[in-house]
């Protein structure tokens, strides 16, 4: 079969396709024919610090059918069309464990599948699981053109969230935020954030940030939340590092919680997507949630597809096809 393999050398892993074998599956895991998968904005810096080691298939999430299943399962079929995040996915046939898969909506296509699992599992863990979202409340999307970002937007939306606040450095990216569910828009390039936070929340602050963005926009973030406000960082597009005033953090009561999938083993990453299963599986088979396609790119043309991502002129999320 064919897949994305990142071959580790000095300066950082150069992706290249390859032909190697076709994985075996496990009792539990299904082999996955793979339509379609995506690349995400945190997977271009590890590229970098790929330097030694075995090369190994890139990518984090995919669409396609099952053609075979292990021994123990029993909650799909042959033929069965399934989105996973899971690693290795830039390939043509994928293993994957059965409590992994999330079953595509008839209507849905692959590239739109593709464009899902892996931040509709991350938001659902910042918004739900982390920021104990509850209905009526103001959240704030940092970097909200970006896949996490598009996908927030309709999981609060779906969740029941008041009002919904989009920010981006872009004014050309704001009109698809507000078709996808944002209440109010930020334009960076113009507007100041306290300024409209101010004006849609009386000065009270939003309740919950999702964001993606880092050290540049902490101070700003601080500033806007609410008393009890919860910060969930998912993503440092704007820096790693930033200064915190512990004053502000005590008396405004604000809890900083970081999010990712780096360090979490297969049974946390399990309890994650079911979770998210659980809560959004209606809201994706009504087409409430559905994924954001900016782009599409063959699976050869993956590292057209990162020089496109870099470029930060995409809304949504970026395809690979096969």
């Amino acid at each position: 079969m064919k897949a994305v393999m990142l071959i580790p050398q000095s300066g950082g892993a150069k992706p290249e396709l390859q032909e190697i074998p076709e994985p075996s599956i496990r009792d539990n895991e299904v082999l996955v024919r793979v339509h379609a998968t995506a690349i995400n904005r945190g997977e271009i810096p590890g590229l970098k610090m790929f330097v030694t080691g075995k090369p190994r298939i890139s990518g984090i999430e995919l669409a396609g059918e099952i053609v075979a299943l292990g021994g123990a399962v029993s909650g799909f079929q042959v033929g069965d069309r399934v989105m996973a995040q899971t690693r290795q996915s830039h390939a043509e046939y994928v293993a994957v464990n059965e409590q992994l898969l999330i079953r595509i909506p008839d209507a849905m296509s692959w590239s739109e599948a593709a464009a899902i699992p892996n931040v509709m599992v991350t938001t659902h863990d910042a918004i739900v699981t982390n920021g104990q979202l509850k209905p009526g409340e103001t959240v704030l999307v940092n970097a909200a053109s970006s896949g996490i970002g598009v996908m927030a937007i309709q999981v609060a939306k779906a969740l029941g969230a008041g009002q919904i606040i989009a920010s981006s450095r872009s004014a050309a990216k704001l009109d698809a935020l507000a078709a996808i569910g944002a209440d109010h828009l930020v334009d960076l390039s113009t507007q100041k954030i306290l300024d409209v936070v101010d004006r849609c929340t009386d000065k009270k602050g939003v309740d919950l940030i999702i964001d993606s963005v880092g050290a540049e926009a902490f101070q700003d973030n601080m500033s806007v939340l609410a008393v009890q406000g919860r910060l969930i960082g998912v993503g440092r597009l704007g820096g790693e590092i930033a200064q915190i005033d512990l004053d502000l953090l005590a008396l405004k009561r604000i809890r900083l919680i970081g999010v990712t999938f780096r360090t979490r083993n297969l049974e946390e990453t399990i309890q994650c997507t079911q979770s998210c299963i659980k809560d959004l599986i209606k809201p994706l088979e009504s087409g409430q949630i559905r994924g954001i396609v900016d782009s599409s790119f063959p699976l050869a043309d993956v590292s057209a597809a990162h020089e496109y991502m870099l470029a930060e002129t995409h809304t949504g999320k970026i395809i690979l096809t096969l």
